[in-house]
């Protein structure tokens, strides 16, 4: 039976499943109080999509909100990500079983691959027997450049649903949307407000915009994640930004101020290259005590 996450917008994945368009994150909660509180909060604002990872640290604090949220597990969408220490097919699988426990769930609606580095086909093939076996609903990857998605896609029998990327109105990634888009590849932008980048949230276009909107820049950009097609996971722990954030249903953005936001791509990164051999080995030669 199909979720209708209190009639929000949703998005049909390749696999048939409906996932929220509009989602809460929680990268940087490392205070898991707060973070706890954050969610609980976003529960309580209307969010039914929450994404979490391994490295974050704090999937305890995740799993304690959805317990103390009031609202049904089975009215939730809830992703977290296998970390690069973790690549390999057994591996991947005890990681997986932590990744339940810490969250005090017995299933996930979506299980992510974060970077495409080490043995990432080893843990597709596990993502996929744990989907067959219904433990994970819907399972994709983040961070993967075209050239990466290629190689998954010459080894799989299960398509990613989604591709988490770096994705906002300073860097757009557009020939990788297209990509994901002819591979009936959701993209998931993190970060989409640039992480708070004052460039962005101060353009004068966006300004614009928001006051004839009577919005923000802020929702003002996030509704231009969620006309573009894609699934949007905004992250904050201040209440009245919870709250506006999701607050972007009821106005449309027209064409041309949509080509406003696209306008502004500067085609640079404000965060880590998953081509960059330094990142790459940073990566699968660091660990958290996960």
């Amino acid at each position: 039976m199909q979720k209708n996450y209190a009639g929000q917008p949703v998005i049909t994945l390749n696999n048939g499943v409906a996932i929220p368009a509009l989602g809460f994150g929680v990268w940087q909660m490392e205070n898991l109080q707060q973070c706890e509180d954050a969610v609980v909060k976003a529960i309580e604002v209307g969010y039914r999509m929450i994404d979490t990872a391994s490295i974050y640290l704090n999937e305890t604090a995740v799993g304690k909100a959805i317990q103390n949220s009031g609202v049904s597990r089975d009215d939730l969408f809830i992703t977290s990500k296998l970390w690069v220490q973790d690549h390999g097919y057994e591996e991947t699988k005890v990681a997986f079983q932590r990744t339940l426990d810490r969250l005090q769930l017995d299933y996930l609606d979506m299980y992510l691959i974060h970077w495409p580095y080490g043995d990432f086909l080893g843990a597709w093939t596990a993502l996929e027997e744990l989907y067959s076996e219904g433990k994970i609903k819907a399972i994709g990857v983040c961070n993967f450049t075209i050239e990466k998605l290629q190689e998954l896609k010459s080894k799989a029998t299960v398509l990613p649903v989604i591709n988490q990327i770096e994705l906002h109105p300073l860097f757009q990634q557009k020939e990788l949307q297209v990509y994901n888009r002819e591979n009936n590849i959701v993209t998931q932008p993190w970060s989409p407000l640039g992480n708070g980048n004052t460039e962005l949230l101060k353009d004068i276009h966006l300004k614009v915009i928001a006051e004839k909107n009577n919005k923000s820049v802020a929702q003002v950009i996030l509704r231009w994640h969620l006309q573009e097609g894609f699934c949007v996971i905004p992250k904050s722990v201040t209440p009245s930004r919870i709250n506006e954030n999701f607050n972007i249903f009821n106005f449309d953005l027209s064409e041309n101020e949509m080509n406003v936001v696209r306008s502004l791509d500067t085609g640079k990164r404000l965060f880590f290259d998953p081509k960059d051999p330094e990142w790459e080995n940073k990566m699968l030669n660091s660990r958290a005590d996960i």
